[in-house]
């Protein structure tokens, strides 16, 4: 990679972490499943601008069940119930190791021992981070986050299935993502009415305020819309290996921020738990000897939904 790619690879991984202060302190009083069926209603107005995927439509509303509405509803509430934004990035990097679980369940695939040690690493670190629990979050709001990353990953073995999806190289996974973003608006406004309540939702538009417009923006135009455009002139200038380990980047950037702007500084488990984890999703993510299967948009698919997902 060149000089000028690194910065944007670590920009990219950048706007990644610090969005999940973004959606924190935008959220404050708008219920978490209508506050996402505000962002993807936002992305969705893409669809004018970016082609179709080559995918069926059976693609499209799974990863878009599963990859937008399961992962960023389940998120989000999990950020609402008081986990801290750093510590939800954090556990969201399980979705590598679930990635590779899932994919061994559905599609057979043999993970390589790399990625076997990555998993054990992965899974040591998770129960470490499960110790120290997130401050004082609810042991509820890090079970939403891990199932958050869960839903993250089948989103992904469902995406690998598909194969290549973009219309054009330049636009990669961002026509799957903003064609998908199609299927999440009604049924998370319609979970928030069963849910949350249609009280929650009349005073959570009159909250709506300059604070969850700005949150919105951030989360749907630049981490998504723009990360992802960034992202995938990347993929295409360079080898997925050498991409895709920046986003782990993006934790340690929501960690750092949560701490110097919230005061959110995270405990000796989490810490500890936190590094054991990343080191396992970096193994998992390690070149291996053995020959694999190319996956088309997979990595992009994978790497960009850490927003975040996200991806963002």
């Amino acid at each position: 990679m060149t000089r000028r790619d690194m910065l944007l690879a670590a920009l990219v991984a950048t706007m990644w972490g610090f969005n999940f202060v973004v959606i924190d302190w935008g959220m404050d009083g708008i219920p978490p499943l209508f506050f996402v069926a505000v962002r993807f209603a936002v992305v969705a107005v893409a669809v004018v601008v970016v082609p179709r995927p080559l995918a069926s439509w059976k693609t499209v509303v799974g990863v878009g069940l599963f990859m937008s509405l399961g992962q960023f509803a389940l998120l989000y509430t999990s950020i609402a119930l008081g986990l801290q934004p750093g510590i939800a990035a954090l556990l969201l990097q399980a979705q590598v190791v679930l990635t590779i679980l899932v994919a061994a369940l559905a599609l057979r695939e043999r993970p390589t021992r790399l990625q076997v040690i990555g998993v054990g690493l992965g899974t040591i670190g998770l129960g470490v981070v499960a110790l120290g629990r997130g401050g004082d979050a609810p042991a509820l709001a890090v079970v939403l986050c891990l199932l958050a990353a869960l839903s993250w990953a089948i989103g992904n073995v469902i995406s690998r299935k598909a194969g290549p999806v973009a219309p054009a190289r330049r636009f990669g996974a961002l026509s799957l993502t903003v064609w998908s973003s199609l299927v999440v608006p009604l049924p998370a406004l319609g979970l928030s009415a069963l849910i949350e309540g249609p009280d929650a939702i009349a005073a959570g538009i009159a909250a709506f305020g300059w604070r969850p417009i700005l949150s919105t923006l951030y989360t749907a135009g630049l981490c998504t819309l723009v990360g992802y455009a960034i992202f995938n002139g990347l993929l295409a200038r360079n080898r997925s290996a050498s991409v895709v380990p920046w986003v782990l980047l993006a934790p340690v950037v929501a960690m750092a921020s949560a701490a110097v702007l919230l005061g959110q500084v995270p405990n000796l488990w989490e810490t500890v738990g936190g590094a054991v984890l990343v080191a396992g999703v970096f193994v998992a993510n390690a070149p291996g000897r053995r020959r694999a299967k190319p996956a088309a948009d997979a990595p992009e698919a994978s790497a960009l939904h850490a927003v975040g997902p996200r991806s963002g």
